[in-house]
């Protein structure tokens, strides 16, 4: 016991002995002055600053019904990304984001949010109009440029809503032009431009914009084998859809084009040695392409009787029927067509009217 005091005392005193250390704070190291940002950033802030306010978030509602209940009410069931088309409130975006919905929010960039109303859609292009009542104040349509002048190497934007995280931005090139891609409805969209610029899901719907800040196309598709950005994403060319748009807010459904006939396949021509073309294989009673003499291959007991296959439409050589829908819905109903006609051999041009399609 005795022993343990005098350790104890011993320890007191070594401590009262030992030299009082100074305590110090760490400091910081010093920041190093930057200086100022490179064109090609402060050009990125610019975009971003500049468009980011017309970059919409789109959640897509459907119908639940309440397990103890009967009730039904609106749950989200998806988002993507838009983009704000005008000022009377119309918002773009893919037809596939709002696909099978019974209703859309959208939220704008200052976070307040609206019920959308559906406007028009245009599945074979996947292109989709909403409208929402919003005060004019709020609305910032983005400036339209043109996909016609692209080049391969041209730096672009895309701003959207990858995976839920709004307003992001990612930079890029053209990597490629006049790709070809499937709408939902397994048409083909000629014409699509091949971007590196990360687009994952979520980004559908929104703006590619050029490094002037115009917008050049509607983000649509990536390629990719796990379903994430592997550096090739598609957007739906905006010469495209400045043609389709338009029509939407006016007609409520993009009124396609007719001749009046119905189209063979490519297996059609091939198997009676026909040329490169489209074989009419109905011709509607009373149609343009009635009036105009158009005839349809039929069968009889002796065979098949020889019609029509449509070479070219305007002069553009057509090989599917796929070719011959894309070259009419540049035209309106009213338009008249100049078709090339092959029949038995012989070859003639015959001017025909368009009218709306019943679809």
């Amino acid at each position: 016991m005795a022993l343990s005091r005098r350790l104890s005392v011993l320890l007191l005193c070594a401590a009262l002995a030992a030299p009082a250390f100074a305590r110090t704070e760490a400091a910081p190291r010093p920041v190093t002055p930057r200086g100022p940002l490179g064109v090609d950033e402060q050009n990125n802030i610019a975009v971003f600053k500049a468009a980011s306010p017309s970059v919409v978030n789109i959640t897509s509602l459907g119908l639940e019904r309440e397990l103890f209940s009967r009730n039904v009410q609106q749950v989200p069931q998806g988002t993507g990304t838009g983009f704000v088309w005008d000022a009377q409130g119309h918002i773009v975006t893919n037809f596939h984001v709002i696909q099978g919905a019974s209703g859309a929010r959208v939220t704008l960039a200052d976070q307040s949010h609206y019920p959308a109303k559906l406007v028009g859609v245009f599945p074979d292009r996947d292109l989709a109009v909403l409208r929402i009542e919003a005060p004019a104040g709020r609305l910032r349509p983005l400036p339209i440029g043109s996909s016609a002048d692209l080049q391969v190497g041209q730096s672009v934007y895309a701003i959207g809503n990858p995976f839920g995280l709004d307003q992001t931005l990612t930079t890029g090139i053209v990597s490629a032009l006049n790709r070809e891609i499937e709408s939902v409805t397994r048409r083909t969209i000629r014409g699509a431009i091949q971007t590196d610029a990360a687009i994952n899901p979520g980004n559908s719907g929104g703006p590619l914009l050029d490094s002037a800040g115009r917008l050049i196309g509607v983000n649509t598709a990536i390629y990719s084998p796990s379903g994430a950005s592997a550096g090739i994403g598609f957007s739906i060319p905006v010469d495209e859809v400045n043609r389709i748009v338009p029509r939407l807010i006016r007609d409520g459904r993009f009124v396609r084009p007719a001749l009046g006939v119905a189209y063979a396949t490519e297996p059609f021509n091939r198997a009676l040695g026909l040329p490169s073309g489209v074989a009419i294989l109905r011709v509607q009673p009373g149609s343009p392409a009635a009036q105009a003499g158009l005839r349809a291959f039929t069968r009889s007991e002796r065979g098949i009787n020889a019609g029509d296959v449509i070479t070219a439409v305007d002069g553009e050589a057509v090989a599917s029927p796929d070719d011959v829908l894309n070259l009419l819905e540049r035209r309106q109903a009213g338009d008249r067509v100049e078709l090339t006609l092959w029949r038995g051999g012989s070859t003639r041009k015959e001017r025909v009217t368009l009218v709306a399609s019943e679809e």
